[in-house]
């Protein structure tokens, strides 16, 4: 048997609604990120900087970064939207995802992008198809050994397979504009460039006795933020990168690309949450911020990003504590295997602040599981 309940007078309602809280939400600071755009491209001398949209697609920073001179990496047809709202010529565009819809290849053709990213014989016939003429890179697999988040699997071919793919390319009336890659998220040795630079050099070195002439290495993203461990100076990364290019490719280099996001942005956010319960479970403390897994901070998975954190009640004792979501999904667990070093006297109303946060935040929160509403932006 079923019962229609009637609906709430208008008062009632109000009283039952959940209350907006003041957290979770990100700072970010639009002026640190630009500062970081510009101490990546001092350590990269003569190598066009494509910020990748997807870490963080805040309006008001690829507003700010593009009249920096920043170009962008986007993903998709709304990435490349905004990227052009911000902005930016569409020759300022690299489409860097290898695995596309046919009608999203022929729209970002159409507002003028001329750059598509391919690893497979079927994507590159999709984009002679959909935008006859432009050029392409072929993406090679790397191992990401050095990284926190590797990004290994999911795409990339064989250095044998581009040279087949751009060879395809030609024929198919595209330009086999060169080679792509990335070295993994996170990335903390700043020899990590050395062999997938090598393997673009011999894809080259192949077209080239083909009588092609490819002209563009883009060397990915990869480099890192200020997360938990530490990692080299930029100055590090563009020195290993420099040296891999001279070693390689000599005095017949192609012009250069990076693709950052976590680089640029991340530093310029943090993440401010609040504990709303403090419970020891089985002789272990756990802390239960109002941010978890589902409102932005996905790459806590597996602990593969570990973000430093500080508190409200720093200064005092610390001692080993998980640190878990508001949700009740038992994934949304930030640390565990690992856990954080927080104040004893942590409790219910402190302030949690995740620091570097600003990528791959706002842009992962979902729209509203369990009821919990998008992590929202601070400018500060």
């Amino acid at each position: 048997m079923s019962v229609l309940l009637a609906p709430l007078p208008r008062a009632a309602t109000a009283l039952v609604e959940a209350p907006s809280a003041p957290t979770p939400y990100l700072d970010l600071d639009v002026a640190a990120a630009t500062t970081r755009f510009r101490r990546l491209a001092a350590a990269l001398p003569g190598t066009g900087v494509h910020y990748a949209v997807k870490a963080n697609p805040d309006p008001s920073l690829l507003a700010t970064l593009a009249a920096a001179g920043c170009r962008f990496d986007v993903a998709s047809p709304v990435e490349a939207l905004a990227a052009l709202d911000a902005g930016a010529a569409p020759s300022d565009l690299v489409y860097s995802n290898p695995v596309k819809r046919r009608e999203d290849v022929g729209f970002a053709a159409r507002l003028g992008v001329r750059l598509f990213v391919v690893d497979s014989a079927d994507e590159t016939r999709k984009v002679a198809a959909a935008a006859p003429g432009t050029s392409v890179l072929c993406r090679i697999a790397t191992s990401g050994e050095g990284s926190d988040w590797a990004l290994s699997r999911k795409y990339g071919c064989s250095p044998d397979q581009a040279v087949t793919l751009l060879r395809t390319a030609a024929l198919a009336g595209l330009d086999p504009a060169g080679v792509c890659f990335h070295v993994g998220s996170q990335q903390r040795d700043p020899q990590a460039w050395a062999a997938p630079v090598e393997a673009a050099a011999r894809v080259f070195q192949a077209l080239h006795a083909d009588g092609l002439d490819p002209w563009l290495l883009d060397l990915g993203g990869g480099f890192p933020a200020h997360l938990e461990d530490g990692a080299p100076p930029l100055a590090a990364y563009g020195a290993g990168i420099e040296r891999a290019l001279r070693r390689a490719f000599g005095a017949h280099r192609p012009r250069t690309i990076v693709e950052p996001g976590r680089a640029i942005v991340a530093d310029a956010g943090t993440l401010v949450s609040t504990v709303i319960a403090v419970v020891e479970r089985r002789g272990t403390r756990w802390v239960y911020l109002d941010a978890g897994v589902f409102s932005g901070l996905v790459e806590t998975l597996d602990e593969a990003i570990r973000y430093r954190v500080r508190t409200s009640a720093d200064g005092g004792p610390v001692g080993p504590c998980v640190l878990a979501g508001p949700t009740c999904d038992s994934a949304d667990v930030l640390y565990e295997r690992v856990p954080v070093r927080l104040p004893l006297s942590l409790a219910e109303g402190d302030t949690v602040r995740l620091m570097s946060a600003g990528a791959y935040t706002t842009c992962y929160s979902t729209v509203g599981f369990n009821g919990f509403p998008p992590l929202r932006t601070r400018l500060v």
